[in-house]
């Protein structure tokens, strides 16, 4: 008998085309997510996942898997994967390392650039009604400013390769695991106190859960435009709202959220209404990698780790404990 796939979100017809070519497969026609006993009733006699950033993979889930072999995911983050979970199981999981990057330091920029020169204000203002320029919605700008990046892995040093072509006045880097002779290395502390603009691109482990909380928040550079392409709950948002009602901060931009991280028990389960309802947030629905290409790409990749998986080949893009949220 062919394996049995299961694909929780709808790919490409060539992608689909190649899982077809090794199994019978099984795909939800999205873009909603399966309920959560719609996916268990699918993985009851399954061999493979493909799982996408919707998806939460723990012991429970994988007690109504007996059968499963491999999740290929098709994301670069798999902290809403029980990773220990897995291996007891027998159930080997693969991600897509690299393919995000690019697009998601550009939606970094993009995000920075549109909450520091009120884009959204601009466009509301212009659809009311526009009868020419008037001296409002003056804003700050990446040139001449000091920017800080948070987390230099590789879609930090890809933002601050992108920084680097606006005439920052200075680059700040906070990473203690990495060393890098382009940028300035300071702490946390220096550089939310410093910075006109900070990004985050830090991972989601259990020592960076609200690495930047109301104390963090309170050493802020007055106006700082504080941008979040990591991980949702790397930030209290809460204590970001707080910090924008008493203009501590000027802006947040985020393409993240704390209540996407499914695999934390106690994460809230909307985004922030003081967020939602602030004219001072930029905010986009995880749309990093959302580039037509690069999808393609991802889903590929994350097809060609599930067919290696199934034919017991060797693997180099197996997801390991030592990242997985706590």
């Amino acid at each position: 008998m062919m394996p049995k796939i299961v694909v929780t979100q709808p790919i490409h017809e060539e992608v689909l085309a190649r899982l077809m070519q090794v199994g019978e497969v099984v795909m939800n026609p999205g873009p909603e997510p399966w309920s959560e006993a719609e996916l268990h009733r699918h993985l009851k006699d399954a061999d493979a996942m493909m799982a996408f950033m919707s998806d939460r993979v723990d012991q429970r889930t994988l007690l109504h898997a007996p059968r499963l072999k491999t999740i290929a995911c098709a994301l670069k983050g798999y902290d809403n994967f029980d990773l220990r979970a897995c291996a007891q199981a027998g159930v080997t999981v693969t991600f897509v390392p690299d393919l995000l990057t690019e697009p998601t330091a550009e939606l970094a920029i993009g995000l920075a650039i549109a909450a520091g020169r009120n884009v959204l204000q601009g466009d509301a203002a212009t659809r009311a009604g526009y009868s020419g320029w008037r001296p409002v919605l003056y804003g700050t700008g990446l040139h001449g400013s000091v920017a800080s990046v948070i987390g230099l892995g590789k879609v930090g040093q890809a933002i601050l390769a992108r920084l680097a072509g606006f005439g920052c006045a200075r680059l700040l880097g906070v990473d203690p695991s990495v060393r890098l002779d382009q940028v300035e290395l300071v702490t946390l502390d220096e550089a939310f106190s410093t910075s006109d603009y900070v990004f985050l691109a830090v991972p989601l482990v259990s020592d960076t859960r609200h690495l930047v909380d109301s104390r963090v928040l309170q050493l802020s550079k007055k106006g700082q435009i504080l941008v979040n392409v990591g991980r949702g709950s790397v930030v209290d948002e809460r204590a970001v709202v707080d910090a924008l009602a008493n203009e501590q901060l000027g802006a947040y931009a985020a393409d993240v959220y704390e209540m996407e991280d499914w695999l934390l028990p106690d994460r809230p389960r909307e985004i922030h209404p003081g967020l939602i309802n602030n004219p001072r947030t930029v905010l986009t629905p995880h749309i990093g990698s959302a580039v037509r290409r690069v999808r393609f790409e991802i889903e590929m990749r994350a097809a060609e780790n599930l067919v290696r998986s199934l034919r017991g080949e060797s693997l180099s893009d197996v997801a390991v404990e030592a990242s997985a949220a706590a």
